[in-house]
């Protein structure tokens, strides 16, 4: 498994735990930036984390800035990229679960550290249901592909 992970400067700190997170559980990772606590754009390193997603280059990504919610955004512009802001474990899980989502995204000013790497592992290890999700899923990807799929309602 490989992870891509990118934040802001807003959740740097949060970032470099995590990769270090990461490194105990001996999960490969590639780092998308930023590197110090300096301001920047958050949808550049959103947008850079997630492509390689979407690429093949990783199989699922962490992105982080101060609330989550910019970089999920970002994130979530990127064509075969389901993002979801968690908040808890549960979400974490449920995701993953339901929604088959590949990048989870966090805000430093929202979750504890401790929460932060909880989530990571529970969102990493947590299969996709499928059946009736599957569907749902398929759904999205019709969205990005520019389908009317609230036509026949």
């Amino acid at each position: 498994m490989k992870v891509s992970i990118g934040a802001d400067h807003g959740a740097f700190e949060l970032k470099e735990a995590l990769k270090k997170h990461l490194e105990e559980k001996g999960i490969d990772y590639k780092d998308f930036g930023c590197f110090s606590k300096e301001s920047v754009d958050y949808p550049k390193f959103a947008y850079a984390a997630a492509k390689a997603v979407a690429d093949g280059e990783c199989d699922f990504g962490i992105i982080c800035c101060t609330t989550g919610l910019g970089v999920s955004m970002a994130a979530n512009k990127v064509a075969g990229v389901r993002a979801a802001v968690c908040t808890n474990e549960m979400l974490a899980e449920m995701t993953r679960r339901h929604n088959n989502a590949n990048v989870i995204c966090m805000g430093q000013k929202v979750v504890s550290q401790e929460l932060a790497e909880k989530m990571v592992d529970i969102f990493l290890s947590t299969e996709f249901e499928g059946g009736r999700h599957q569907r749902r899923v398929d759904l999205l990807t019709d969205i990005e592909n520019g389908k009317n799929i609230a036509e026949n309602l």
